[in-house]
């Protein structure tokens, strides 16, 4: 990394951050930037609409805003959790909000975040769909779906952290069922190949230069030493670390993350350099064989994704419209219309004061309280399943690697 000092520190700071900022998988993107792929339809795709609630809500987007931008103020991780979460709704049977269906009590019915690739979304993001959902029914009840409301809760943590703000187009339906079953194959692994991602992206109708804009998500988050301890051990089977990861974050990684026995609420930014911030450094750390995850340095590795990385890696504000463009491709996916899906909600919401919800100078002095946060959960609108209990908030240690 041209310019740096060879010198490396690790510090590991302990606090309670109230929130898993994980993220294995890859975040989202059209490309814009090539025209090397033919584009593709993507499977499915129904028509949305910037003014879809006009009519029936027309402040849907400040009401949402409000709140997460009082949540990205107080828990900034939020953000990555939020965004990763709207990937994994995309992905599997589109985004229909079916990821925040929560299991029925007694566990009978086995949902789609009850799965392996699924146990590490952070509670915090399903608590913030649900604060803006609770609001927004508020004011305008039974109008307004779960679905829409994850998608333009996305986009504003896209924003709040540095990122492009675009519109969200809306007008999705909400999923009347999750089944856990349909995501095994669905969404990408920490270990995942290039062709297995370019399988994976072309059958959503995404192209290779959206794989590569969509994984750049990756410029904000953190992950669990459990999703790369093998790179740093027993790479492939070989007993050896990942030839291609640079020796000084091995040696950092290693410090924080043993072979064996290790504690797994440590957490590594994937992006080393400016990891809160939404930017295009993502790119210049795989160059520098800086990637966290194995499936991320891949795209480096690769001779076919390789020019998109270093052409991202240029040039910031061509990441952030191929990135905008791509999140409203994905946003499409299999969206569901008319009968196909419902609004959720319930018809006892408006029980708490007008004056602990939102008020018209955005002051977001209430919803973010205790009060309305467990009244949010009560309801659980768009989990379905009710009452739900606040979420305890887990003891992270965090690895800050300065180069």
């Amino acid at each position: 990394m041209g310019g740096r000092s060879s010198f490396l520190r690790v510090a590991l700071l302990t606090f309670s951050l109230g929130f898993y900022f994980v993220s294995c998988c890859v975040g989202f993107v059209e490309g814009g930037y090539s025209n090397a792929t033919k584009r593709k339809r993507v499977p499915v795709r129904h028509q949305l609409s910037l003014d879809f609630y006009a009519n029936t809500c027309p402040h849907v987007d400040q009401l949402v805003a409000s709140v997460t931008a009082r949540r990205f103020r107080d828990s900034p991780a939020s953000g990555a959790a939020t965004i990763r979460l709207f990937f994994h709704d995309c992905f599997v049977e589109g985004c229909d909000a079916s990821i925040l269906i929560a299991p029925t009590t007694g566990g009978k019915v086995v949902v789609e975040r009850d799965v392996e690739d699924n146990k590490n979304l952070a509670p915090e993001a399903f608590e913030t769909v649900e604060l803006a959902k609770a609001l927004v029914e508020s004011k305008c009840p039974g109008m307004v779906t779960c679905a829409d409301i994850l998608a333009m809760a996305a986009r504003d943590f896209v924003h709040l952290a540095g990122g492009p703000n675009y519109g969200v187009k809306k007008g999705r339906k909400d999923s009347r069922v999750s089944m856990a079953g349909k995501v095994r194959g669905n969404v990408p692994r920490a270990n995942s190949t290039v062709d297995e991602l370019i399988r994976l992206f072309a059958a959503k109708g995404l192209r290779t230069e959206d794989l590569v804009a969509l994984s750049g998500a990756h410029t904000i988050g953190f992950s669990h030493c459990d999703q790369f301890v093998n790179r740093l051990y027993d790479f492939r089977g070989t007993g050896e670390p990942d030839p291609s990861i640079d020796l000084r974050l091995l040696k950092a990684l290693r410090m924080s993350c043993p072979r064996s026995g290790g504690n797994n609420d440590v957490v590594a930014p994937f992006d080393v350099q400016t990891p809160f911030s939404f930017d295009h450094m993502y790119y210049g750390n795989l160059e520098a064989k800086m990637g966290l995850l194995a499936t991320d340095q891949a795209l480096f590795l690769d001779p076919r994704t390789r020019p998109l990385v270093q052409g991202l890696g240029r040039d910031k504000v061509g990441f952030f419209d191929a990135f905008a463009a791509g999140m409203e491709k994905m946003g499409s996916i299999r969206v569901k219309k008319g009968k196909t899906g419902e609004i959720r909600k319930h018809e006892w919401l408006n029980t708490f004061e007008e004056q602990d919800l939102w008020t018209p100078d955005i002051s977001m002095a209430g919803f973010s309280s205790a009060p309305f946060l467990q009244y949010a959960l009560d309801r659980a609108l768009c989990a379905e399943t009710y009452p739900l209990p606040l979420p305890s908030h887990k003891q992270l240690t965090f690895v800050a690697i300065i180069i």
